[in-house]
């Protein structure tokens, strides 16, 4: 199957140019893909590679959203893997046939279903996961499945529990988010470059707000009136995320669309 490719540092350089224009302050996880990128196309690789990626940080700063606009410009299709709706093993690589409701896994459905050898998986909250283990004790932990994916020589031999085949998954790339170190385990880590990302500023949450709406195509007195929120100060100190952000954004949307009252 077909994986995408970074042919120039420049393509890099722009990808990297116009996912930080966006989120600013998820520079560190920006930096940590353009190296991979610009590496990528420096080697002359088929496809793209960069580390898998932990980003611990507070909730609603944007971890997930920053990856899925990753997906957005690298133009590769993605997966979400929510640790805590699915915490064991099976969600993601599947379990073997003669289980009752065997089934591939989220990752080769993903694969087999966009016809792409290289989708970015997101795992959401990975350090929730947790220990599962079957009544007769074997564990099946989610994070115990992801170590041999992670790494780049055993994932290109991984064998699918549900097929039974050998999979060449070297070329899938993995951003996972945690609110906190605790919880993951260090086999994990080790394989992974954790970044741990600051907490948003008024500044920062306007900026996205600006940008959004401005990509939503929101109405001039709509982005007024949420500037507006922003520019007399009243959110300093009211905890807000871009979850709550995104939300006011959905509201104006919504009311921009409705049709006018005679």
């Amino acid at each position: 199957m077909p994986v995408a490719r970074i042919v120039t540092e420049h393509e890099a350089d722009e990808i990297a140019a116009a996912l930080h224009a966006e989120m600013p302050w998820m520079a560190l996880a920006t930096e940590a893909v353009w190296h991979g990128l610009r590496a990528s196309a420096r080697e002359g690789l088929s496809g793209f590679r960069f580390s898998p990626l932990v980003l611990v940080g507070s909730p609603g700063i944007g971890k997930s959203h920053w990856a899925r606009r990753l997906a957005h410009h690298l133009a590769v299709p993605t997966t979400m893997i929510d640790a805590t709706g699915e915490p064991a093993a099976f969600g993601i690589v599947g379990s073997q046939r003669g289980w009752f409701n065997a089934t591939p896994g989220k990752l080769l459905q993903t694969i087999l279903r966009e016809r792409h050898g290289g989708p970015l998986v997101i795992v959401d909250e990975v350090e929730k996961s947790g220990d599962i283990h079957s009544s007769k004790g074997t564990r099946h932990a989610l994070t115990d499945a992801l170590l041999p994916l992670l790494e780049r020589m055993t994932a290109a031999t991984w064998e699918c529990p549900f097929f039974q085949i050998k999979c060449d998954m070297s070329w899938v790339n993995w951003v996972m988010t945690a609110n906190s170190r605790q919880g993951l385990p260090e086999p994990l880590q080790s394989r992974c470059a954790v970044l741990e990302l600051p907490d948003l500023t008024p500044d920062q949450l306007r900026h996205f707000a600006k940008k959004e709406g401005a990509r939503r195509d929101l109405p001039a007195p709509a982005m007024a009136a949420l500037m507006d929120v922003f520019d007399c100060g009243a959110i300093i100190n009211s905890g807000l995320s871009l979850r709550t952000v995104s939300r006011m954004l959905d509201r104006a949307q919504t009311l921009a669309c409705q049709p006018m009252l005679n």
